[in-house]
């Protein structure tokens, strides 16, 4: 959640945690409180349990930190396992994020997003209680040391799931939410690889009235759209450029910047050209992740034809989630014909899995443009 680091991963500051200097001090427990103004359904929880919960905040229970706390694993006194993130104390965007995170996450309920148990508010603390996704990151699967590689079908298993949770923020809520950190850290693995996006601590709400929102610049370099990055427009298709760079990592297992691989440092500009020649050789070996071995090269031109779209350059021109529908879309051969238009030309698209635009091609009755 939000950036959640192993063990393999955590600084020096894990050994010393504020929070258990703080308890040593505590005489009484205070009660916890509710969150002024949002009406929640929640368990609210007090340090007490909390602290109870996590052997004391214990190293040994500590799962990732960042910039915006800790997260540790708990288990509560029914027995259910938990994850515990402890926002900083004295934070304004720390505050912020635990009102933002509690207000949209009480609106959702699916099986590919994770689930809020409850919270804590005790004095400055502010704590979410999660449920326990034990697998760990996306991002630490693809990138982290000494882990296995893993399969095709896994990372479709990844790509169509993940999908299926962004497309019900999109298109089931009133109103739409933007995740607005999509990224591979944020999507959280169970024991079968089954993925569940996680951390709306910058969630918006977008209106069927609004075009976008307009706000200041916050998310993580290398997956931010440049309409978004650049001017601070938001929209439900900044999330797609997101997940189209979550895309590129599935299929090249590279990170999203990487200045020693990419001249720009750019994962986005440096695959453009290679997912073009790609798709009209029908060789993807020079794209696709060496390491990924036996993969179904139909389901992987789907996926490419995936990515190329959802990261375009122009916001107008990426796909809604329901247009493609990718949970459905990379299992089978959809028949809808969707018309696209820019500035130089009407483009008819049938699409192999989305439009691909740039890439042109014939391939039997279907035509990539």
């Amino acid at each position: 959640m939000h950036q959640l680091l192993h063990r393999e991963e955590e600084g020096p500051e894990g050994r010393h945690h504020p929070l258990r200097r703080r308890l040593k001090k505590r005489k009484g427990a205070e009660k916890p409180s509710s969150v002024a103004g949002i009406e929640v359904g929640f368990s609210t929880y007090s340090l007490e349990e909390l602290t109870t919960a996590t052997d004391g905040f214990s190293d040994a229970n500590l799962l990732g930190q960042g910039g915006f706390g800790y997260v540790h694993k708990g288990v509560l006194s029914n027995g259910k396992v938990v994850a515990i993130k402890h926002l900083k104390a004295g934070s304004g965007q720390g505050e912020r994020e635990f009102r933002a995170e509690i207000e949209i996450i009480s609106r959702v309920h699916h099986r590919y997003l994770v689930s809020l148990v409850g919270y804590c508010i005790t004095g400055a603390q502010r704590m979410l209680v999660y449920e326990f996704v034990p697998n760990g990151t996306l991002e630490f699967h693809l990138h982290g040391k000494d882990k296995p590689t893993m399969d095709w079908s896994t990372r479709m298993k990844i790509a169509v799931g993940a999908a299926k949770g962004l497309a019900y923020l999109h298109e089931d809520c009133r109103p739409k939410i933007i995740h607005r950190d999509i990224k591979a850290a944020n999507i959280l693995l169970d024991d079968s690889f089954e993925p569940k996006v996680a951390d709306f601590g910058l969630a918006k709400h977008l209106f069927d009235t609004d075009t976008h929102v307009s706000t200041r610049v916050m998310g993580t370099l290398g997956y931010m759209a440049p309409e978004y990055a650049s001017a601070g427009k938001l929209t439900d298709r900044s999330d797609v450029f997101s997940f189209g760079v979550v895309l590129l990592e599935l299929i090249t297992g590279h990170r999203p910047v990487d200045k020693t691989l990419f001249l720009d440092g750019s994962i986005v500009d440096w695959a453009r050209p290679l997912m073009k020649r790609a798709l009209e050789d029908e060789n993807y070996n020079a794209f696709v992740s060496s390491k990924l071995q036996n993969y179904d090269s139909f389901e992987m031109k789907r996926m490419i034809c995936c990515a190329a779209a959802c990261v375009r350059h122009s916001a107008r021109l990426r796909p809604s989630m329901s247009q493609r529908r990718i949970a459905r879309e990379l299992r089978r051969m959809p028949e809808t014909l969707i018309r696209a238009h820019d500035n130089r030309k009407h483009v008819l698209y049938v699409h192999v899995s989305i439009p691909c635009s740039g890439f042109k091609r014939s391939i039997g009755s279907e035509y990539i443009v």
